[in-house]
């Protein structure tokens, strides 16, 4: 079977839906709506359904067989979202309290997509976390109210089946997956006493003997949870708003782990700074994290939170990996240049380093093979559209917005897991119709004393090289830590300049001298009567002492700096100044 990976976009121009690789056109199983003030929008989470509110009313159509399904009349809606087996469609309006400051009337509504009526209204006054959560068959629904979590089964909602009342549960998270569901939950610190975040499985709730799994933690006013998709850890980001040592704006990120059979670490991040992003991989045992100040690192980590592959250094805030697992693209979006790095993560190598100029959003296709990335307002209100690529570096179709009109919002239909076998990586770029646009090397300032002069390269920063952090066949050794290596190299280095002081000490004092002596004959103590002169010998001398020096310490091994390197590499030059002004005595 042949599918068309639709993709969705919503904007000034209306919501329509494309058709993906190969043909690009516009759907026919979608009639275009051209009202301007539609708001929300969602597929299914098989993709079968899609809903939309056009600010008259909440649509739903089926994709595959182009049919309208329901209508509901409620134009204000500015959130959708479908149960997981299509069986309920959650829809939010904003809150508004009456007139006489009575409280208004229920603003989130669980409609039965079957009969069309509403199963149960609730009051939700924000719009974080607005939606409830369902497990994926649908067994369990859950809401955080007042500090406590409710839960609903098999979708009666006149029921609270089960509480979890915990002090202050400020969010919670359920697991992805097969039965039985485990609920990771958040309780912020206070008065001195830490944050924490416990894990359990439902329904057993009895206290914190019951939990399967505790993590406490200070500095943090706000957690992100991250569930791996075979359920048996998650991933807590920790931040605080305010970094008071005053290193960072964005405060003070850190990362922690916890499995769901009690294990639990915090994940060292070899660089400071920020924490930008961290992902999953579909395969449950690894996760990549993206963090550090700019230029950040990337490293992906297994389930021991030991580094396995380091990126090294780059202009990078997001980390993508794909349906399978098998390519894992870094980005640089937001405020940087939009350049992506695609990797192989199978075999640990580079397939393309393309650039996404301006782009706000990124989105795997559920195939593994194609990305899309777009340019939407309001965070960029020009040159807003989007382009679609092949992994391999290729721009196989591309559209802009009129400059009059706006693009808001732009994603792919999704599929279930397994519909798309996984293919074999390709490193060579697939052909395309569209023509390469090359990106123009970004010109740094330079005043306008020294714009006629040559230019010198310099770098604020030396680039970190990628590095396989793995152990070695044959060493069961975990990966050396930079201080565990900083002291193995001290250690070879003293071991290296003791081996050469016994072989110096075996060949005799006169030899011992020989490299004193050589630099004595080469740069004889001569004075020329010229003051000036003098000073620039006994300059000189000084030089070429200092790089004798180093020279020594580069045969016991020491690792030099590069601007040493370059001091070493300037001898000849320095001796044959030195001659120049001896010969002229």
């Amino acid at each position: 079977m042949s599918y068309l990976f639709p993709l969705a976009v919503r904007g000034s121009e209306g919501l329509y839906m494309v058709n993906g690789p190969p043909s690009f056109t516009e759907s026919a199983a979608f009639q275009r709506d051209s009202g301007k003030n539609c708001k929300a929008v969602a597929f299914s989470k098989d993709g079968s359904l899609f809903a939309w509110c056009n600010g008259e009313k909440v649509n739903v159509v089926n994709v595959t067989r182009a049919e309208l399904l329901r209508s509901f009349d409620l134009p204000k809606t500015v959130c959708l979202e479908f149960s997981p087996k299509n069986n309920v469609l959650a829809t939010w309006q904003a809150y508004a309290t009456a007139k006489d400051g009575t409280a208004g009337v229920p603003n989130l509504q669980l409609h039965d997509l079957r009969t069309g009526k509403c199963l149960k209204s609730f009051i939700q006054k924000k719009m974080q976390n607005w939606c409830p959560c369902w497990a994926d068959d649908e067994s369990i629904c859950a809401r955080n109210v007042n500090n406590e979590v409710h839960f609903f089964e098999n979708n009666n909602f006149n029921t609270i089946a089960n509480k979890l009342h915990l002090q202050k549960v400020s969010d919670f998270m359920l697991s992805p997956g097969a039965q039985p569901t485990k609920v990771a939950v958040y309780v912020p610190g206070s008065k001195g006493a830490p944050s924490f975040v416990r894990l359990y499985q439902y329904p057993n709730f009895g206290g914190p003997q019951s939990a399967l799994a505790n993590k406490s933690f200070f500095k943090a006013d706000k957690v992100t949870m991250l569930w791996n998709k075979k359920a048996t850890a998650v991933l807590v980001i920790a931040s605080t708003e305010v970094d008071k040592t005053g290193a960072s704006y964005y405060g003070e990120q850190t990362l922690h782990y916890i499995a769901a059979n009690g294990e639990s670490a915090v994940v060292q991040l070899p660089k400071n700074g920020p924490i930008y992003d961290v992902a999953w991989s579909p395969n449950s045992v690894e996760f990549c994290a993206v963090y550090g100040f700019m230029p950040a690192k990337a490293t992906v980590f297994n389930l021991k939170c030991d580094p396995v592959f380091d990126f090294g250094t780059g202009p990078r805030n997001a980390a993508y990996y794909s349906p399978h697992g098998h390519i894992l693209v870094l980005a640089g979006f937001g405020n940087l240049r939009g350049q992506m790095e695609v990797w192989d993560v199978k075999n640990y190598k580079l397939i393309s380093k393309p650039v996404a100029s301006d782009s706000t959003y990124f989105a795997w296709c559920p195939d593994g093979e194609h990305i899309v990335t777009a340019t939407c307002a309001p965070r960029l209100r020009v040159s807003n559209g989007y382009k679609i690529w092949h992994y391999t570096g290729s721009v196989l179709h591309a559209y802009e917005v009129p400059s009059d009109e706006e693009m808001w919002q732009v994603f792919w239909q999704p599929f279930l897991d397994g519909v798309f076998p996984e293919k074999a990586v390709k490193y060579q770029a697939v052909p395309s119709e569209v023509p390469r646009a090359e990106p123009k090397p970004a010109q740094a300032y330079r005043p306008p004393a020294l714009r006629n002069k040559p230019v010198t390269s310099s770098k604020l920063h030396e680039d970190e090289p990628p590095q396989n952090m793995k152990p070695q066949l044959g060493g069961g050794d975990k990966p050396l830590s930079k201080t565990a290596l900083k002291n193995q190299r001290k250690h070879e280095a003293k071991k290296a300049a003791k081996q050469e002081a016994k072989a110096d000490a075996n060949q005799g004092p006169a030899q011992v001298r020989a490299p004193q002596d050589t630099l004595r004959n080469a740069v004889p103590a001569t004075t020329t009567g010229d003051p000036e002169v003098d000073k620039k010998i006994k300059n000189l001398k000084k030089k070429l002492k200092a790089i004798e020096q180093l020279k020594e310490q580069a045969a016991a091994g020491k690792q030099l700096e590069k601007n040493q390197v370059e001091k070493i590499q300037k001898e000849a030059a320095l001796l044959k100044e030195l001659e120049d002004l001896e010969l002229g005595v």
